[in-house]
Parts: structure tokens; sequence; C-alpha cells
């Protein structure tokens, strides 16, 4: 049975409480003990998009950086560019946003590398036992470290039901082509009697896949990855997917691209989640979000499968439903951990552990 560390915390906690909660939690796991001197130990995190203020504060990947720089000076923040058009679609646009949301060396002590290069295709083929993909392509500098910290915000999400540290493995740690391959599972249609032709769809779409017919948008199956950037900037419910099996398809992949991600750093891997501030969507998203439930603390484990299953348990014992319900209650978000555990990367039963944090 996995452990899973929890260091609860109230409603609206300052970041101070936040950073106290990390520092335990830390030393509970006993992080320092996983490194070595002049292991490369990548911290992956999520900057947020550009008016997003609901992602993990910089105060607590700072105490994390501390932390690992006890072990070792090769401590790095990493991420990858995404498939959608914002401020994080490449390297240069990623790293200025990044420095503007507080992550920059001089707040954070350590530089922030972008794991798949200037523009996401710098990658490594990696082999693995998959059901669905027997090679995965994740971000190159991640299989090169020896130390992998994850540090998630779990949310709601439109595709999978649930954003949390399995998605920050899967999605977040792919390459761009590892991300289309993910993607490709799930394929939109424009309904016409809806569409407006705002041209909104053509203009947001990363592969041009959008045209026009006979003033409607269409999709064009052979270039379309189905990144639901579609599905976002709609305004007219004009977009529509087959949640059903193509979630399921995407899930499971997103999955074996993080067994891949990890496979590699075994007993060198660990996870945090932080259940404050958690929405209805991404922190992709370029908007201020509002919570959707109260605060509950922060997760730590070396089971990435355990941590997101106790992040569903937590928030529904408090809300009577868990986060993914309350978001997207038609997607079921166990297709994502119950693949995880055929893979072996973990397990659905774990033990929670209290960590006593400040109030």
């Amino acid at each position: 049975m996995s452990q899973v560390f929890y260091a609860s915390l109230p409603d609206n906690p300052a970041t101070d409480q936040q950073v106290a909660a990390v520092k335990k939690l830390i030393t509970a796991i006993k992080l320092r003990e996983m490194i070595v001197p002049d292991d490369f130990v990548a911290i992956k995190l999520h900057v947020g998009e550009a008016n997003n203020t609901t992602h993990v504060k910089p105060e607590l990947i700072k105490a994390i950086v501390d932390e690992a720089h006890s072990k070792s000076g090769n401590v790095f923040l990493t991420e990858t560019s995404t498939l959608y058009k914002g401020e994080r679609e490449n390297a240069v646009k990623h790293l200025l946003h990044a420095h503007k949301h507080g992550f920059g060396i001089e707040r954070i002590g350590a530089p922030f590398i972008m794991a798949d290069g200037l523009t996401g295709n710098s990658e490594i083929e990696v082999a693995i036992d998959g059901i669905h993909d027997r090679t995965v392509k994740i971000a190159r500098e991640i299989a090169l470290a020896d130390v992998l910290i994850v540090v998630s915000h779990p949310t709601g999400h439109l595709q999978t039901g649930l954003g949390a540290c399995l998605k920050n493995l899967g999605m977040g740690l792919a390459s761009r082509a590892g991300k289309l391959r993910q993607h490709s599972a799930i394929m939109p249609e424009v309904i016409t009697a809806r569409c407006r032709f705002c041209k909104k769809c053509l203009n947001w779409c990363p592969e041009a896949a959008i045209v026009e017919s006979g003033q409607k948008g269409f999709i064009l199956r052979d270039k379309c990855v189905g990144c639901g950037e579609c599905l976002t900037v709609c305004r007219y419910d004009a977009i529509k997917y087959d949640w059903g099996t193509e979630s399921k398809l995407l899930q499971q992949r997103m999955a074996e691209h993080a067994y891949g991600v990890v496979k590699g750093k075994e007993g060198k891997c660990v996870y945090l989640n932080v259940l404050v501030n958690m929405t209805g969507d991404c922190d992709c998203y370029d908007t201020d979000q509002s919570k959707i439930i109260p605060d509950l603390g922060i997760l730590i484990s070396k089971d990435p499968v355990a941590i997101d299953k106790a992040t569903l348990d937590l928030t529904r014992e408090a809300n009577s439903k868990s986060l993914a319900e309350i978001s997207y209650p038609e997607l079921d978000p166990l297709h994502q951990l119950e693949h995880g555990v055929k893979l072996g990367m973990g397990s659905l039963e774990y033990e929670l552990i209290n960590v006593k944090s400040e109030k």
C-alpha cells in the first residue's frame, strides 16, 4: 500500500502557511535522501496562463528548491511548450511569462529550463510496455534529469475530468509530438445550427484544421489533433465532442506518456498536489477563475496514482462530490488512474498520513 502524506490547511490559507506545510511534507517524505550530490533535479510546475491567478505560488517552489539545493547545486525549474496559442507556446514567451509570474532565478534561486527546447520538438523516444503505444516521445531534458519533483495544482479538466499529477506528468512533460499523439484520440465537430462563424476557432486552431464552409466553421479531421482549443474559445456551444470512448483513450495514452516520463527514475520521483484554489478548469485558461470548493491542504507521495486518488477522495469527502464530479460529471477520471495501475505506476490503495501543519 502506498503512502500519501497530507498537511491540512484552513480555507484561504496565507502563503506562509502553505510554505510551512510544504516544508513539513518534504521532510516527511525524506526528499534529501532521494538526492545525491551533482544530481540534476528537475522541478516540474505550471506557471499559469496570462491572466491566471490560482496557480501554485512561487514561494512554495522556492521552499522545494532550497531543500534540494542542500544536496545538489544542479536544481532547475522546468516545463514544456503548449499546443495552443498563448503566452507559453514557445520557450522564449514561456520563460518571459514565467518571470512575470514570479518564477525568475533571482526570486526562486534556480534557473528555468524548457525541457522540450525552443519550439517543443526536443524529445527522446522512450520504449514502454504500453497497451496503446510501445514508445512515447517525452521532453529531452526530463529524460536526462536524475530526480523529478512534480508540483501539481489539481483542477477540473474538459477532456480528462481531473487535471492533477498524472496529467502534469503525461501531458505536461511530453514533447509536442507526444502531446499530439495523446490528443488525437478526441475529434470535435461543429454544430452548424449554432455556429455564427465568428472565426475565433479558425484563428486559435494551432493546426489550421478549421476552415470556412458555407459561412460556418468546418473541422478537417485529417488535420485535427483533438487539442480542444476550439471548444475553449467557442462562445456559442457550437463545438461538440463524443466524450465517451475518446476521453478514455486520451486518459490512457496520457498515463502511458506519464509512465515513459518516470521510467528509469524509480525511487527518484516525488509528487506534490496543492489542494488550494481548485478551479473547474485548468490553469492553462487565460482567465482569472474562482475556486469551486474550499481549500483543503497539500499532499505529497512517491506514487502518482495514489496521490491523485487521494485528491479525488479528499475533495469528495469535503464536498459530497469530487473535484472532477463537480467540474465535468460526464467524464470519469478513474480511466487514467486505473491505467496507471495496469502499467505498474502505482496503486489505488493508499495510507493517508496526516502531517501537522501551521494553522
